[in-house]
């Protein structure tokens, strides 16, 4: 125990309970100085402990506790007293600018008569402060919270980490560092970095800002890399640099490079990929499940029915619609049963995106949400009697949603799309009185045969090319709008499941090439044991075609994909497929490790 000395204090001629009085306060914000040796420095404490344990860490060296941290209600609790002390800060009791009955800790004021607390001047929840067996404890959040402090939760939840500056400590700035594999490169060979910043008070890294650098250099010549870091109080580092020189002969291009490398999503240069020829695949028979589309009126005006049709059995649903009703409004999907006996309505698979402005990430996130769906939904419907299947979040003005739903039903059901309102509620009454919107001419809506094209590729020479939605060599889709009997064509077969099976895929990697401008989209695909569905492109959108989308290296001989074209987005597409395999002399083992 360090020797602590306190200065002579000289008091007036007090009353002797006053005299006492002063030196309580006194000894209560002195007490982070008679706190153990290594807290009572200038600097960052670091605090571990464990609910229900007296043992503790501080800095690294075992200290003990006289209250355990508790589990009340749900939230980790520590003792106030102990925490103030051990990491070092002031603990001020209710004299001067706070009131009696009151403590202070950093930002957080508590009142000990209510066990109520604010923080920064904002009241909290109740709950954050509770009185146990004589001692007050606080949430471990809102004590973080108070001191700028970083808190940390192992994988257990029951042990944590806080780091916080003692009083008086200034912050030091996180230190940048990294490393190479290697300081001289071939170009095109794969760069491997190392980064193991930190920061001197244990605050952690929170970002991490590159100059310079690359996987991998295409270019003789001495390149610099830059690394700045910033840690969780918003102080930067100053940039750390290496530098690496690229000669010799060259090991990869970029193509070839990113055939090797390039994670599922990112995009690489390949200038010759529209000269690549195009695969037939062959069309086989699948099952057929109709496709209710309704996308016309894109934006209606005003309530009302945007498409109806009736079904039995399996059936998939595609609604694309943007509010222009001029106050909020809500898409509804309508089922009906028209037998005379109950019907049960299930929903197999759904995806959807709403409400967004943005119409490009409309059908990349309806996809996502489908391929991800695990859930079950069923609805019993009496005799004539009407449920939602579906009922989008309230769209604000200008908003719009995306909607994929597959259903099976048990009898014939009515299916009406319906955009509301958000006032009116939704009822089979209702929908007697709606009135039929209108085409706006432009878009489509109808009922589709065929919602699932399967094909089937045998792949024997590389690279080569399927093309999907262009509406010759991938012919598009014919149906009917059963609100007018006119015949319809649905050009990039938007809402079509392409169950496409490839042979021969083993030692290839698989790209997408937009065709027709921005895509965002997603594929499911299945490899052997292996099925994951890839976001396309990883971020922002793919719009170049000879910027092509990594999809897949496929481990096994024949690959699975499942792919619908994305609403909001443009067709056709190419799928592209590469030989990968690495010949002799093409440059030795490629390099795998990835920090």
């Amino acid at each position: 125990m360090p020797v602590v000395t306190l200065p002579v204090l000289r008091f007036p001629l007090l009353h002797r309970r006053r005299t006492r009085s002063v030196w309580a306060a006194l000894t209560l914000l002195l007490a982070p100085a008679l706190a153990p040796a290594s807290a009572a420095s200038v600097g960052a404490a670091q605090l571990t402990v464990t609910t229900d344990q007296t043992a503790a860490y501080l800095n690294g060296e075992s200290t003990k506790l006289t209250n355990s941290p508790r589990l009340i209600g749900g939230r980790t609790m520590l003792p106030l007293r102990e925490m103030a002390a051990l990491l070092g800060q002031p603990l001020v009791i209710g004299t001067g600018q706070i009131g009696a009955g009151q403590l202070q800790l950093g930002k957080l004021v508590i009142d000990t008569r209510t066990n109520s607390a604010t923080l920064a001047g904002q009241l909290q929840p109740e709950g954050n402060v509770v009185s146990a067996a004589g001692t007050l404890y606080v949430t471990a959040r809102l004590i973080s919270d108070a001191l700028n402090a970083n808190m940390s939760v192992d994988d257990s939840g029951r042990t944590l980490t806080l780091t916080a500056l003692r009083d008086g400590g200034n912050p030091l700035a996180p230190q940048a560092r990294f490393s190479t594999d290697k300081n001289v490169y071939a170009p095109g060979e794969r760069v491997i970095f190392t980064d193991y910043p930190f920061d001197p008070d244990g605050s952690d890294i929170v970002a991490r800002r590159w100059t310079g650098r690359q996987d991998a250099y295409f270019q003789p010549g001495t390149y610099t890399v830059g690394l700045q870091v910033t840690n969780a109080r918003g102080l930067q580092s100053t940039a750390f640099t290496r530098t690496i020189r690229v000669e010799g002969l060259p090991i990869d291009s970029p193509l070839t490079y990113a055939l090797k490398y390039a994670d599922p999503g990112d995009t690489f240069p390949d200038p010759a990929v529209v000269n690549y020829p195009a695969v037939t695949p062959q069309v086989v028979d699948g099952p057929s499940i109709p496709l209710l589309f309704s996308d016309n009126p894109e934006a209606p005006t005003q309530s009302g029915v945007l498409y109806q049709d009736s079904v039995s059995g399996r059936a998939r649903l595609l609604a694309y619609h943007l509010n222009a009703l001029g106050k909020p409004a809500r898409l509804y999907v309508l089922a009906r049963n028209t037998e005379n006996r109950p019907v049960e309505v299930r929903t197999e698979r759904l995806g959807e995106t709403a409400p967004t402005r943005i119409e490009g990430i409309l059908g990349q996130v309806t996809l996502l949400d489908y391929f991800a769906y695990t859930g079950s939904q069923t609805l019993t419907l009496a005799p004539g009697q009407s449920a939602a299947v579906y009922a989008s979040p309230t769209l604000g003005m200008g908003s719009g949603v995306n909607l994929m739903q597959d259903v099976a039903t048990t009898g014939r059901v009515e299916l009406t799309f319906l955009m509301l309102e958000d006032t009116l509620p939704v009822s089979g009454q209702l929908v007697q009185q709606l009135p039929y919107l209108p085409t706006d001419g432009r878009h489509v809506r109808g009922t589709f045969p065929d919602a699932v094209r399967t094909l089937r590729v045998n792949l024997t020479s590389l690279p080569a090319r399927i093309v999907i939605g262009d509406g010759m060599l991938d012919p598009a889709i014919t149906g009917t709008d059963m609100l007018t009997g006119q015949a319809v064509r649905l050009m990039g077969n938007y809402g079509v499941l392409y169950d496409l099976e490839v042979n021969g895929a083993a030692g290839t990697a698989v790209a997408l090439s937009p065709r027709g401008g921005l895509y965002r989209g997603a594929m499911n695909v299945t490899d052997g044991p292996l099925m994951q569905t890839i976001k396309l492109p990883r971020t922002g959108a793919a719009l170049a075609p000879n910027q092509p989308v990594m999809l897949w290296r496929p481990q096994t001989d024949r690959l699975n994909i499942d792919f619908v074209p994305a609403s909001g987005s443009n067709l056709p597409i190419s799928l592209v497929f590469y030989k990968t395999k690495v010949q002799s002399g093409f440059g030795g083992i490629i390099k795998t490790y990835q920090p």
